[in-house]
């Protein structure tokens, strides 16, 4: 798409506990948990709890601790109980049961695991309300000669998130020991079905990335995995065939695993490529599939039928059973096979939930005959997958996920594509934003939320825990909060490698769409430190300008060292290396810049000199970076570091210099100047020409279709012109010149420009006359489109007096 085992399941319980104990010694060490956020009177736990409330004083982990378990306590949520509690100061930890529990001692912490209406968990848990619906559970901390707590589920999943909530209320008491936030929690998922689809095209993750991945989805309480790789061959192109042994057993064992975690493999099988739907024959062979899963444990199975054509068949028995290809006839074919797979395959299999499809026309509410006919006679157990207004949709509001439920005729599970990073827009691209600009309430309306994640999977989990955390409790959901704890989580409960994971983060903020406007702000916390830079430096304040902007580009610099000095996790440092290359090129290029202009201020150009040219060099060492070998689909690329505000700052900061003695250079005149362009989109005034010097990278010029379009701006005023730069929309020129003018009819092309990717351009002027006009003369497009430009910017001095 561009853009479990179920809990009765045969592995026995011993099996998923062994499996969870290889998981634990596989993965990295968890942070007890991450220091609350300032003033808050609770820890902070994640996902966020329905309800949490303060009972009394914190109780002391002692050195031996009495659990107590019975036939009917979860063994995965057992095992990582034991785990939690030796790590935390329990040097002993004895398991028992109910009848055979020691008498009370102030040397031993008892804690009670099991269903909530388990007698002895029950009275403990008292007043506390124990939710009675899937994945429920309920915490109670009860003071006394032997303090107590409580973890009771609703069934095995509410056990295990019991604990995994317990594990985030672990603090650091005096020394070495250890103590638990006396607290009560009433706490259930808002949606059914949360966590991810490793759907996307390019590289798919290896078995122990996937792994790695199942023990992290417990850890947030996502309960969703579905295995969905584009270019693994036997999902999509060789369906027919069986998988070969070795990657059969990585698949059962990758099962087995997400069960230990609670969560549901969901092993989805993409045949619409080439099936023909009335041949019995296929038929066969795709039950095939799905038993030969089945037989390995798996309980829940997806047929994606996206990204797929709809306006031909596979076969001619299909033309005539089903009639000329379009809407009506595709959604026909589609039906006979899914209500037989519903109804012949997942009915007749015991505990095999209900069949996932993702349908052809899967990103938009526009209501055809294709959509009509399924919501008309697909079988109403069938979950249908949409992934929003459109295909990486910029926001999903309530109002947009009630009308596809209206048009699918049943509650809608999203395929949400972020953060995933397989499309042209996203070329050099780690999309490290939080997730965010999904509606509170969205619970009311659909089934459950899974994110489509990079093929970069460490760095994925940075959207992931939040778009957990959202699926979990919508209506609590703070964007800002989530990111701040999910790269403390990353950390290792670090504080150093967290704030150089948030600072990191910061440059790799933006989130572009399928569309023309990003939805995320591009390095916000660096944008708001340049423009205090700017305005202290331009009102004379310039010793303090160069402190604090000093100090954060020290911060990017260093950044990259201090994630992979070792408390973040490995697998993370391994997929950003590129990026981490690159930003520590960027910083440094940043901090011999800010100190060019501190030293020339201070009148020492030669040194001023010597800092900016050092700044250039690893500039353009940054620009060699390049993403090899690369995981996605664009291949090996510069990789994009704060691009659009660090490269602007440094081109800003170097006109200033060049200028330095013309007064007022390194300002861009295009913010005053009046922009006209040969063509406009369709004519569309979203379009316009004024978008381009308007300061917003929310907005865009868009040209017609013809490769000699043109896009120019007519200063004010007369001008030295040191550099220009353009922010180009993912419709960009393969070649392009630069041009120059005094009186708008003769021109002089300055440079000719040969971008290797859509991004931003930085084009450098040396020397020349002042002049009024600066024009992007088209030569050739990237795409069918025309060009498309976010902003043009002319930096320079006004050379007032002369020229026109």
């Amino acid at each position: 798409m561009r853009r479990r085992i179920a809990w009765g399941a045969p592995s026995a319980a011993a099996a998923v506990a062994v499996a969870l104990a290889v998981g634990l010694s596989n993965s990295a060490p968890l942070p007890a948990s991450a220091a609350p956020l300032a003033g808050a009177a609770l820890p902070a736990v994640f996902p966020t709890p329905q309800s949490v409330a303060r009972s009394g004083d914190d109780i002391a982990v002692t050195s031996r601790v009495v659990v107590v378990t019975d036939e009917r306590t979860d063994p995965s949520a057992e095992a990582r109980l034991v785990e939690y509690l030796k790590a935390h100061g329990a040097a002993r930890v004895d398991v028992t049961e109910p009848h055979r529990m020691p008498k009370a001692s102030r040397h031993r912490l008892t804690v009670l695991l099991g269903p909530a209406q388990r007698p002895d968990i029950a009275r403990t848990l008292g007043r506390t309300d124990s939710p009675d619906r899937t994945d429920g559970y309920a915490i109670s901390v009860r003071r006394g000669r032997s303090d107590v707590v409580a973890l009771g589920g609703h069934d095995g999943a509410g056990q295990f998130y019991a604990v995994q909530t317990l594990r985030q209320l672990f603090q650091h008491a005096e020394g070495k020991r250890w103590k638990v936030s006396n607290v009560q929690v009433s706490d259930f998922p808002s949606m059914a079905l949360r966590g991810t689809i490793e759907g996307f095209y390019g590289q798919p993750w290896t078995h122990a990335e996937r792994l790695d991945q199942m023990d992290f989805y417990g850890d947030i309480k996502a309960n969703t995995y579905i295995y969905a790789p584009k270019d693994d061959p036997y999902h999509r192109s060789k369906w027919r065939d069986p998988y070969p042994a070795d990657k059969l057993n990585e698949l059962g064992a990758l099962a087995q695993r997400a069960a230990a975690n609670h969560v549901r493999f969901t092993f989805a099988v993409s045949p619409g490529e080439s099936i023909c739907y009335s041949d019995p024959a296929d038929r066969v062979a795709l039950k095939a599939k799905l038993q030969a899963m089945y037989d390995l444990g798996t309980r829940a199975f997806s047929i994606p039928l996206d990204d797929i054509s709809y306006t031909r068949w596979n076969c001619d028995a299909d033309l005539r059973t089903y009639g000329a290809p379009g809407r009506s006839a595709a959604a026909a074919a589609q039906l006979a096979l899914l209500n037989d797979l519903q109804q012949n395959f997942i009915a007749t299999h015991e505990g095999a939930q209900p069949l996932q499809m993702v349908p052809t026309e899967y990103g938009d509410l526009t209501d055809t005959a294709y959509k009509q006919k399924l919501r008309a006679s697909l079988d109403p157990a069938v979950v249908v997958m949409w992934t929003g207004t459109d295909v990486v949709p910029p926001s999903i509001t309530n109002a947009q996920a009630d009308a596809a439920s209206k048009l699918f005729g049943r509650k809608v599970f999203v395929w949400d594509n972020y953060p995933v990073n397989d499309y042209g827009n996203t070329s050099g691209r780690l999309l490290l934003a939080p997730y965010d600009k999904r509606e509170a309430g969205l619970s009311d309306h659909l089934s459950g939320i899974v994110a489509n994640p990079m093929n970069q999977p460490y760095a994925s989990k940075v959207a992931v825990f939040g778009a957990a955390d959202f699926a979990w409790n919508d209506r609590a959901y703070q964007a800002t909060a989530n990111w701040q704890r999910a790269m403390s989580y990353l950390a290792g409960g670090n504080t150093a490698a967290t704030d150089a994971l948030l600072t990191f983060g910061d440059l790799e903020h933006l989130a572009p769409t399928f569309g023309s406007t990003p939805w995320q702000s591009q390095a916000p916390r660096l944008s708001t430190q340049v423009t205090r830079f700017w305005t202290a430096w331009d009102r004379g304040d310039r010793e303090k300008a160069v402190r604090e902007l000093r100090i954060y580009a020290r911060a990017v610099e260093e950044s990259a060292a201090t994630i992979r000095s070792g408390a973040v996790q490995r697998g993370f440092a391994v997929d950003a290396a590129p990026w981490l290359d690159a930003t520590q090129l960027w910083g440094s290029a940043a901090v011999k810049m800010i100190d060019a202009l501190h030293a020339r201020d201070r009148g020492d150009r030669p040194t001023s000199d010597r800092l900016a040219a050092e700044s250039r060099s690893l500039q353009a060492r940054a620009k060699a970076v390049r993403t090899a070998p690369s995981r996605n689909t664009w291949g090996e690329v510069t990789p994009k570091v704060g691009d659009g505000v660090l490269d602007s700052f440094l081109v800003q900061a170097d006109t200033r210099l060049a200028l330095w003695d013309t007064g007022g250079g390194g300002q861009n005149l295009a913010l005053t100047g009046t922009a006209t362009a040969s063509s406009v989109e369709q004519n569309l005034s979203q379009f316009a020409a004024d978008k381009v010097n308007d300061g917003s990278l929310g907005s865009r010029w868009a040209s017609g279709y013809s490769d000699d379009s043109w896009v120019q701006i007519a200063l004010p005023a007369p001008a030295r012109i040191a550099a220009v730069t353009l922010a180009w929309e993912a419709a960009c020129a393969t070649e392009y010149k630069l041009q120059t003018s005094v009186d708008g009819t003769t021109w002089t092309t300055v440079e000719t420009v040969r971008p290797e990717s859509c991004g931003n351009d930085v084009v450098r002027i040396s020397g020349g006359d002042p002049v009024r006009y600066v024009r992007m003369q088209g030569v050739e497009r990237r795409s069918t489109w025309g060009y498309s430009v976010y902003e043009l910017g002319i930096y320079g001095s006004p050379s007032v007096g002369e020229g026109d």
